[in-house]
Formats: structure tokens, C-alpha cells, sequence
């Protein structure tokens, strides 16, 4: 299969479907919605890159011959003079209007987000085909963004409560989940979506996708840092030695260095290594040498850690009465890092008065253990306009009420009391539907910037 070919980017079902309307329809409106989870909004993101990836380059003659060919064996038809009517009339453009709020919208959930309706009467069947490609390009960074969020929201508590300010914020989540995530497509859009909210990453493709997508020149930045290879390699006799070449190859006056520094034993590491032999040149070393304990519990590791880190190199009192380690040294957990475990490290150091500033989290898991239900993700047809008429459409299953759709063509509204309201768009009248078209007929109609995304998903 050729790699765009976007007549077989959909399910095989939806091959059949432009036979089952019914007579005389022409036009079919569909929408997205987040119909519930575990957080209590989403953040709309990753429209603008689908659109760039997928929607701006025409079908071609030999897409619709591999189409036709791979459905048939596949034991399905192929809407092969559907697509012919979109290759002669349309230049290969997909007659589409998408309309949707803003990216980085921050919406309630069981709000519309984002409708599309076909802009040619012959190609009615075409809204719901999109419904494979679409849901897939959106759930999955709309949903790291939101999560990512909810993350920066706990951190920032956490700060105000126990830091003297929230300037360190934005890096206080690192996105350490590329080698984990399913695809390269999959890297690229998640640790974009990360970097809403946060600006440190070590997922190089994410800050590609921002550039590509989003013009952003440099989303994300990252320091030098270890891994167990590059401390091992020296031996465990040497391990000394792999610290002290870590300090000479990349510390320096306002430089950082992380180094993981459980390879062997992470007290002795603390005690004997960084706390004794290389003590000196970590205090004059004019950066942050960053350790990273890693294994074991995460919650008993940090706070350990900690202590045994203040205890050789001291520590002060902010003015909330937390204790802060020298601007020397830091820790960073990366092992058994979530949006669960976070904020149980975080009260843990609370009640033991170690300020939220002494730590950075990497989290290999911001990228995966994620899917289509964490916040009930669905696009679903609401209206079809059949011999001139609209009709509503919509699902209310009696055996799964938590699956009724919305019925009719919509928009979204700021009611009286500025909160989001889903409304029927025949009721809109002078209100300002928030939905705005964003893409017509082949066109990106609207563009949106990754420093504007990022200032409306601002927590």
C-alpha cells in the first residue's frame, strides 16, 4: 500500500457504507465528542497536523486502483465511481467542511469539539469514510495533552504549596516515553502534545512534528545525560570514574548533567561517590548536576534520596518552611513514573518539608497506556439532509445509555455564565459558535501557531 493512500486509510466496513444510505440523501453531518472519563475536560489538539499530513494532497487515479483492487480481494465493494466523481470534479480534493474549536481549547467533556459535513451532494457517503483517519489522528495527542495537563495541574499545586515560586514548572515533567510508543507516528504526535504544556522532552520526533505542523522553531530542550550503558561500560570498579567523566565532558557555570546513578547501588552512589570522592567538584561544578536514583519505589526512593542529599550538601528554608537542596544538585525520577504516582511522591516530600523544586519527574509512560476510552473518545453522524430536508440522527441504545449521541447539526457557545454549551445550530441566532471552519475543499482555511495552542491550553 502506498503511505497516503487515504481511501484505505479507514476500517473495511466503511467500504460498503455508501450503499446503505437511503435514497436521496445528500449531505451528512457528523461531530466529535469526548462522552466522559477520567478527567473532566480535553484539550483539542492535533487537527492541523492531520490535515497537513493527509488532507491537503489529492487522490490520484492509481490510489483509487489500489483501493479497488486490495477491497475486492479483501471481500468488500469499492465506491470506485464515488472516487472518480472526487478525482474529475474535485482535482482529488475531499469536498469536506471541518469546523472545530480552536486548538488548544481546553473543553468540558460532552461537548462538541469538531464537525465536518460533505461540501457536494454526491459525496455524502465521504463524512463518515473520514471517521477511521480522523478519530485515530486526534484521539491520541488530544488525549497525552489532556493528561499532561492534569499532570502540570497536580505539579503546580504542589509548587505553590511548598516552592517559593512556579518558575521551574515547565520542565518539571520530562517526556521519556519515545522508545515505548507504537510507531514513529506515534512518538511524533504524543510528544508534540507533551510539549502543550511542558517544554522539556527527550523525544526528539515530537519536536519535528512541532515544527512540521506547527511552525514551532524549538518546543522542547533537553540536557546532557547518562544511561546505564555509559556507566557500566566503565565497570563497577570504575564507577567513580564514569561519574567524575560525566562532570568533565558536560558540567560547567550554568550547564546541567543528569546521571543515573542506580547501576549498582544508589546509596553508596549518594554516600560514597557524589557525597564523597566527586563531593568537591559537585559543589564547584557552576551548573546542576541532576542524579537520578531510579529504581525500587518511587515514593520511598525520592524522599530517601532526598535526605541523604541534604544531609552531606546541606540545605535551606524557603519562605513557605520547605527545605530546598543547593542549586547544585537536583534529582530527577524517571522509573515508575505516572499521573498515580505523582502526586503521591509530591505529598510525600509536602509532609516531610522537601520543597516540590528539589525534583524533576521523566515519565516513560506519558506516551502509551493511553487509548480511545480514557476519555470516551467517539465521533458519531447527527444530521443528514435528504430531498433538500434536515433530519437529526442520532444512537440512544437502550442497553448502554452512556453511548446517546447528539442529535442535529451543532455549535458550540459561551452561555451566561461563560461556560461551553453545546446548542443546535439552528439556535445559534446572534451567539458566536465557536466552531470555526478550519478546512474546506482541499484548503487549510485557518492556522494556527504551537505558541497559540499552548497559551490557550495554559493551566
Amino acid at each position: 500500500m502506498s503511505e497516503h493512500n487515504l481511501i484505505l486509510n479507514v476500517d473495511s466496513y466503511k467500504a460498503s457504507h455508501y450503499l446503505q444510505y437511503p435514497p436521496g440523501a445528500g449531505y451528512v453531518s457528523s461531530y466529535i465528542e469526548c462522552r466522559g472519563g477520567v478527567f473532566p475536560e480535553a484539550v483539542f489538539f492535533g487537527l492541523q497536523a492531520f490535515i497537513k499530513q493527509y488532507l491537503l494532497a489529492p487522490i490520484s487515479a492509481a490510489d483509487i486502483d489500489e483501493a479497488e483492487a486490495l477491497l475486492h480481494a479483501h471481500g468488500l465493494p469499492c465506491h470506485r465511481a464515488g472516487w472518480e466523481h472526487i478525482l474529475e470534479e474535485h482535482g482529488g480534493l475531499l469536498p469536506l467542511e471541518i469546523s472545530a474549536v480552536p486548538e488548544g481549547t481546553v473543553v468540558p467533556l460532552h461537548n462538541v469539539m469538531l464537525q465536518l459535513v460533505n461540501t457536494c451532494p454526491a459525496c455524502f457517503w465521504l463524512t463518515s469514510y473520514l471517521e477511521t483517519a480522523l478519530v485515530r489522528a486526534t484521539w491520541y495527542p488530544m488525549t497525552v495533552a489532556t493528561q499532561s495537563r492534569e499532570i502540570k495541574k497536580i505539579i503546580a499545586r504542589y509548587l505553590e504549596e511548598t516552592a517559593d515560586s512556579l518558575d521551574g514548572l515547565p520542565f518539571k515533567l520530562h517526556d521519556f516515553g519515545s522508545r515505548g510508543a507504537s510507531s514513529l507516528e506515534t512518538a511524533m504526535l504524543g510528544g508534540m502534545a507533551h510539549l502543550v504544556n511542558f517544554q522539556g522532552t527527550d523525544t526528539v520526533s515530537g519536536l519535528v512534528a512541532a515544527r512540521k505542523y506547527y511552525g514551532a522553531e524549538m518546543a522542547g530542550y533537553s540536557i546532557p545525560a547518562a544511561e546505564h550503558s555509559t556507566i557500566t561500560a566503565w565497570g563497577r570498579e570504575r564507577e567513580a570514574d564514569a561519574y567524575a567523566n560525566m562532570l568533565e565532558q558536560f558540567a560547567g557555570t550554568g550547564k546541567l548533567v543528569a546521571v543515573v546513578s542506580d547501576s549498582y547501588d544508589i546509596w553508596n552512589a549518594i554516600e560514597n561517590i557524589w557525597g564523597g570522592v566527586l563531593k568537591d567538584r559537585v559543589i564547584k561544578n557552576g551548573g546542576t548536576v541532576v542524579i537520578r536514583p531510579d529504581s525500587g519505589d518511587p515514593v520511598k526512593i525520592v524522599i530517601e534520596s532526598l535526605e541523604r542529599l541534604m544531609r552531606i550538601f546541606g540545605c535551606t528554608e524557603n519562605s513557605k518552611g520547605y527545605r530546598l537542596l543547593p542549586e547544585f544538585i537536583r534529582i530527577i525520577q524517571g522509573d515508575g513514573i505516572s499521573r498515580r504516582s505523582i502526586p503521591k511522591i509530591l505529598q510525600a516530600m509536602k509532609e516531610r518539608k522537601q520543597s516540590a523544586d528539589n525534583v524533576t519527574f521523566g515519565m516513560g509512560e506519558l506516551l502509551q497506556k493511553l487509548d480511545r476510552d480514557l476519555l470516551s473518545f467517539a465521533m458519531k453522524a447527527s444530521a443528514i439532509r435528504i430531498d433538500g430536508h434536515w433530519q437529526d440522527v442520532y444512537k440512544d441504545p437502550v442497553t448502554g445509555p452512556e453511548k446517546k449521541s447528539k442529535r442535529g447539526r451543532l455549535a458550540l457557545v459561551r452561555d451566561a455564565n461563560n461556560k461551553f454549551r453545546t446548542i443546535a445550530l439552528e439556535k445559534l441566532g446572534d451567539r458566536e459558535n465557536l466552531l470555526r471552519p478550519v478546512y474546506r475543499d482541499g484548503q487549510l482555511l485557518l492556522e494556527t501557531t504551537f505558541d497559540e495552542v499552548r497559551a490557550r491550553a495554559e493551566i
